[in-house]
Formats: C-alpha cells, sequence, structure tokens
C-alpha cells in the first residue's frame, strides 16, 4: 500500500482523464474497526465492478483519505481525545484490508474552511481523478460539517461521479459501530469487548521508558510505557495480552512483528506508593533478558484479570504476580512459565 502525506505526493498519473482514476472513501478510520472495514469493503467492490464494465481498462485504485490530526482535536484543542489507534497503526491496519493507497490529509483551520463542493471537487475529483466516491451514511465533510451524504450524491448526480452510501452497518445489538463505542467500552475496562468491536485487540502504543526497575529485582522485569501517551487507556488493573515489537514504521510495521506473550500492569503500583504518575507495564511471561529501553512498541490487551490491588508487603505482592502470569498464560493459550508453586495455580 502507498502513502501520500500531503497533495504533492499523488501521482499525476491518477489525474489522467483516459486512465481508471480512483475509487475514493474518507474518514478519520480511528481504530479501524468494524463498520470501517465494511465501508472499505464495498470500496473494493466497486473499483472491481468499474473495471468489469470497462474492459482492456485497469482497475482503478482504492483510495482512502484519512487526516492527522483528529479534527476534533483541531477544533476542540482543549479536549482531550485520545486515539484508539495511533497514525502509524492506522495506516498498518489500513494496509491489511487490501487498499491500494491512502492520503494523509494534514487537518488545520484552513483546511477545515472550504466549503463541501470545494472539498469534493480540489480533493477527490481533481486530485485524486475520483470515478466513485464510498463512504457510510454518517459522512460528514466541508465548512462546519455542512456536507453530508445527500450532499455527495448531489454532487455526483452533477459532475457524473458514481456515489455508494453504505447504510446500516450496524452491530447484531443494533448500534452503530464506531471509534465513540470503543472509547466508552475501553474506559469501562471492557477490552474484550473493545476487540468485538474492533475486530481484533486494543492495542497501545509507546517508547519504553525507564522505570524504577523493582520489577527486575523483584524478578519480574516489565517494559514501561507512560500512560499519557499510549492512547486510550483503559482503568488501572492486571490485563492479559501481548507486547507487539515491529522492526518498520507506519504501513510497512506488520512485517515480521514479534508478539510476545504478556502480563500487562496498569496504574501507579499503590503497594510502594511511589508512582505518582500512570504507567503501563508489560512483563513478557518467561523473559528476563529483553533490553526494550528506547523501543516503541505495542501493547496488545486481551482480557483483564483483575482491578489494581494494594498489598501488605512484597510477599503477598510477588504470590498474586505469580498467580497472575499463570492466569494470563491460560487466557492467552500458551504454556505457563516454570517452576510453579502449588498456590500459583490456585485463585
Amino acid at each position: 500500500m502507498e502513502v501520500w502525506y500531503g497533495a504533492e505526493q499523488v501521482p499525476e498519473e491518477l489525474r489522467d482523464p483516459s486512465g481508471p482514476g480512483s475509487v475514493v472513501t474518507i474518514g478519520v478510520f480511528d481504530g479501524v474497526h468494524r463498520g470501517h472495514r465494511a465501508v472499505l469493503a464495498r470500496l473494493a467492490a466497486r473499483a472491481a465492478d468499474l473495471a468489469s464494465r470497462r474492459p482492456g481498462t485497469a482497475r482503478p485504485r482504492t483510495v482512502a483519505v484519512t487526516f492527522d490530526p483528529h479534527p476534533a482535536q483541531v477544533h476542540r484543542p482543549g479536549q482531550h481525545l485520545p486515539m484508539v489507534a495511533s497514525l502509524a497503526d492506522r495506516l498498518t491496519l489500513l494496509a491489511s484490508t487490501g487498499l491500494d493507497a491512502v492520503l494523509v490529509v494534514h487537518y488545520t483551520l484552513d483546511f477545515a474552511d472550504q466549503g463541501a463542493e470545494d472539498f469534493v471537487r480540489t480533493w477527490l475529483e481533481g486530485l485524486l481523478g475520483a470515478r466513485a466516491v464510498v463512504v457510510g451514511d454518517d459522512v460528514r465533510f466541508g465548512r462546519g460539517n455542512e456536507g453530508d451524504a445527500r450532499t455527495l450524491e448531489q454532487i455526483g448526480a452533477a459532475d457524473g461521479l458514481e456515489v455508494e452510501i453504505v447504510r446500516d452497518v450496524l452491530a447484531p445489538c443494533g448500534r452503530r459501530w464506531s471509534s465513540t463505542w470503543v472509547r466508552q467500552l475501553l474506559e469501562e475496562g471492557d477490552v474484550a469487548g473493545a476487540a468485538e468491536v474492533l475486530g481484533r485487540a486494543h492495542r497501545l502504543r509507546g517508547t519504553v521508558v525507564h522505570g524504577h526497575k523493582r520489577g527486575r529485582e523483584i524478578g519480574f522485569p516489565t517494559a514501561n510505557l507512560e500512560a499519557a501517551t499510549a492512547g486510550v487507556v483503559p482503568p488501572d488493573g492486571v490485563y492479559a495480552g501481548w507486547l507487539v515489537r515491529s522492526p518498520g514504521s507506519g504501513e510497512d510495521q506488520a512485517a515480521g512483528e514479534e508478539r510476545l506473550a504478556a502480563a500487562v500492569s496498569i496504574g501507579t503500583n499503590p503497594t510502594f506508593d511511589d508512582v505518582p504518575e500512570r504507567v503501563v507495564e508489560a512483563h513478557v511471561l518467561g523473559r528476563t533478558d529483553l533490553d526494550l529501553y528506547g523501543e516503541v512498541v505495542g501493547v496488545e490487551l486481551v482480557e483483564r484479570l483483575r482491578p489494581m490491588l494494594a498489598f501488605d508487603g512484597l510477599e503477598p505482592l510477588l504470590a498474586q504476580m505469580r498467580r497472575d502470569v499463570v492466569s494470563c498464560a491460560a487466557v492467552l493459550g500458551v504454556p505457563a512459565p516454570g517452576p510453579l508453586r502449588p498456590e500459583d495455580v490456585t485463585a
């Protein structure tokens, strides 16, 4: 998948009137959840349909236009809106759908000030050579969100641009798949529910920083991420998950990913009462040899095991940590690191 960071990187061949052009969708695609994937599947189907109606011509390229930063962060800078997925993860997830290209538009107030018709005709038809546009029925675009699905259909009818509105992209419960829903579930600590909406485990991402090194001293070394920079971080507690190392970046980061089973602690460590800020700590099961400092890693959360607790001393904490490791291994379907003590296999 190609990634174009700005209009100047878009290939000129897309604007050739005699060429196949593109089939385009637009959106932030935060999390690339099941609703997004339904629209992207229709995008691919529309491109194939156009190619079948034009024998002897190449298939139009499938292109997603996304925005960075999130428009809400630009229009309401004082309101904290953590992203479900970083831009790097977003690009990897979009690539996994089979898209040909993504145009990342740097979202600014100046960009937001253009009218709905100007946006469609300048960016989609003009820049990308769009032959068709596929969007969900909740699409909004243009100055003050003046453009919607009906606006797009009207422009399409006037310009000869095919428009497909994907309607009723709903979960079995009748609720629309959405990034807002994912955030709500994560704020409740329901990482399994969030995974159902996303179609995969929720991933935090950040740089491994130095902590108090207490975990290494007691036999449970951890990779520490600053919670404030990790994304949508669920409530304090212990989670079963995966630490994901990616040698690449952006759309290439999935190549050669290393996934390591991990017990993940989120919170301030109330037993020792010397960690004033929330941190995300991932202990890779059975590994004490990893040196991850300065590395950007992902932490995927599969299931919440328990809330954060304060223990009366080191020994009760260690006993619970050993039980957490066993529980984590069972959830993830991997062998528990041994040898085990009898108390490790009891709740």
